[in-house]
């Protein structure tokens, strides 16, 4: 399969920087049955295996590959890593710099529980709400969730007030999309698009044996696009509804949401309900009961949070 147009603008610019600054010349993925150093002698990167005891190399390639939590603990499946004797040092996050764009306020963070607080006290001002709810898909997962009648009562519209309104980013699955739907109708929101997360393993396969889904194993997870009011100074079609990305900690989403966001709404005021840590982002502000600790540096943000004191 050829590569994309985006895929060789990336590979032109890691090409540059191997070029001026890397000290070892940059490598492609080998492509020749999934890259694995042992059945080819080119001089690509590949995978190897990684073989513990209870590997079973009859039974095939693990779904989860590096996301399986049994890797050491009995899964027989087989995984990969990135062949160890390769000394990769380009330092790319250093090297290519980051494109020309207005400058974005710090990360700001607030551990709550958002079931209990008064989103009132935010602000209702915001551009953009995205919303990862902790849905209950009747299945059993690693966190607490919320019941149908909390997620309705939730006041979400509170927070994007006036004529101008905003966007609301809100991740769904399973049994979900039918109650976002009505959650949206009742926040006062309409829907207007609908963007589908494709998730694929360390190999970037499709996942076949996804750990939701009921009557199917979910491979894919979407994420509704709704309106509240009439918002101005956004763009239109420049991404696609597709993310192909890999699945990383358990309901972690893609960090390609992020700047497709920012493309199609720059600027302004950002809110995510139900982050973690690896969540914050400059330009927006994190609620969640999992952020280990709160930082809130706007002045206005801070004294409607806390008061005059700017404490707790």
């Amino acid at each position: 399969m050829n590569p994309t147009a985006k895929q060789r603008l990336v590979l032109e610019d890691l090409r540059r920087v191997s070029k001026s600054q890397a000290t070892i010349p940059f490598r492609d993925f080998c492509e020749s049955k999934h890259g694995q150093a042992n059945e080819c002698t080119c001089d690509k990167v590949h995978f190897v295996t990684i073989d513990m005891p209870c590997t079973d190399h009859s039974l095939g390639d693990c779904s989860y590959l590096n996301t399986c939590h049994r890797i050491t603990e009995g899964c027989k499946y087989v995984h990969y890593e990135i062949d160890p004797r390769l000394k990769l040092n380009h330092n790319l996050e250093a090297s290519i710099p980051p494109p020309p764009i207005a400058p974005l306020a710090p990360p700001q963070w607030l551990e709550c529980d958002v079931r209990k607080m008064d989103l009132k006290r935010l602000g209702c001002d915001y551009r953009v709400i995205m919303c990862d709810p902790p849905w209950d898909i009747h299945m059993q997962l690693p966190y607490g969730t919320m019941t149908d009648d909390e997620m309705k009562q939730m006041p979400i519209g509170d927070l994007q007030q006036g004529d101008d309104g905003g966007f609301l980013f809100l991740w769904v699955t399973g049994r979900a999309m039918e109650l976002a739907r009505l959650c949206l109708h009742i926040w006062g929101y309409r829907r207007v698009d609908e963007i589908v997360w494709i998730k694929t393993n360390q190999l970037q396969r499709i996942i076949r044996t996804g750990r939701t889904g009921h009557w199917l194993n979910h491979g894919k997870e979407h994420c509704i696009i709704a309106v509240k009011g009439n918002p101005k100074n956004y763009n239109i079609g420049i991404d696609s509804d597709v993310l192909v990305a890999e699945v990383r900690e358990t309901s972690r989403k893609p960090d390609e949401i992020y700047n497709l966001i920012e493309r199609m709404c720059p600027g302004g005021k950002k809110l995510e309900i139900f982050g973690r840590k690896h969540n914050t982002r400059p330009g927006w502000l994190t609620l969640g009961n999992q952020l280990g600790g709160s930082f809130i540096s706007d002045p206005e943000l801070r004294e409607r949070l806390y008061g005059t004191s700017g404490t707790r």
